[in-house]
């Protein structure tokens, strides 16, 4: 063997060393020149005509002087067949152009635009509830072409702006298919064909109160009124107590009544039974047929004037 277990050349000692004045033995001679053949043989050249058969192991490390950038897998300072494995810190000066997979066991440095032709799957499933946490993480801003899809929440700490000029669409679902609420949710529920938001109480009708056909409520309410007659009606104007309704009776109150078209108009006819409170007097234009069943109560010390 030329080389030892250590790498180390060892020369034939046979015949060796010459002595001076004597014959070199030309046995020894070309053993010599056989066993440097076989040591040069195994030697790397600088040239590239030989490729190493087994993994040299470079105590102090690689350097390429090659300025050359790489475009594929066949050009750059360094090429390789097959994968590479980095066990500490990559660091890329200027672009990385990653065709396949790229597996970066600990910390990936780059200071320059890394292209990825393919897929980019990070398998951490941890969560993320700031700018520090999460399995990618950036200190700039994050520029999407395509559609991005959230499997789960989206946290926007600061403004959220849409600067499309088509529509946003909102999460949306039956009754039935209400989430767990939480005070600020805003859907569109397909039951109702209605907007509707969780004000932190009871999900309710989003751009105006819900309808209610209520005959129950025994207090006063406020009628409102609406400052347009089509689209949309941007304030509403309530009489305060000058105009109130009573749900559970029908009465209509009023501070003065006034007829623009110089006619009020009363039914002739008493359908459902009626009791003029204490305090209160009535007047009705006749004839005034009283429904069968029903009736018409006079309180003491008022009155029921039919014209």
């Amino acid at each position: 063997m030329s080389y030892n277990g250590s790498g180390t050349f060892q020369i034939n000692t046979a015949g060796q060393p010459v002595i001076t004045g004597t014959v070199i033995s030309s046995t020894a001679f070309n053993a010599l020149t056989a066993d440097l053949a076989t040591g040069l043989s195994t030697a790397i050249t600088k040239d590239g005509q030989t490729a190493t058969t087994a993994r040299i192991p470079f105590a102090a490390g690689i350097s390429s002087t090659l300025v050359t950038d790489s475009s594929s897998v066949s050009t750059g300072s360094i090429i390789t067949a097959g994968g590479v494995g980095i066990a500490k810190a990559v660091y890329v000066g200027t672009s990385a152009n990653i065709g396949t997979s790229a597996t970066i066991g600990t910390t990936l440095t780059v200071t320059g635009s890394s292209t990825f032709t393919g897929a980019i799957a990070v398998d951490s499933v941890t969560d993320s509830s700031s700018t520090t946490t999460g399995s990618i993480q950036t200190d700039g801003g994050l520029g999407v072409a395509k559609a991005a899809y959230i499997g789960t929440t989206l946290n926007v700490a600061g403004l959220a702006s849409f600067t499309a000029t088509s529509a946003v669409l909102l999460a949306k679902g039956t009754t039935g298919q209400r989430p767990s609420p939480t005070s600020g949710m805003l859907r569109f529920n397909t039951t109702t064909t209605e907007f509707e938001g969780y004000n932190g109480t009871a999900w309710s009708s989003v751009g105006g109160a819900a309808l209610s056909n209520d005959t129950s409520t025994a207090t006063n309410v406020f009628p409102l009124f609406a400052n347009a007659t089509t689209g949309t009606a941007s304030t509403l104007f309530t009489g305060n107590a000058f105009l109130l309704y009573k749900p559970s009776t029908g009465e209509l109150q009023a501070r003065v009544p006034v007829a623009s078209n110089g006619i009020v108009v009363n039914s002739q006819s008493v359908a459902t039974s009626y009791t003029i409170a204490t305090g209160y007097s009535g007047t009705s234009a006749g004839p005034i047929t009283i429904a069968s069943g029903q009736s018409v109560t006079v309180s003491s010390g008022s009155r029921w004037v039919v014209l």
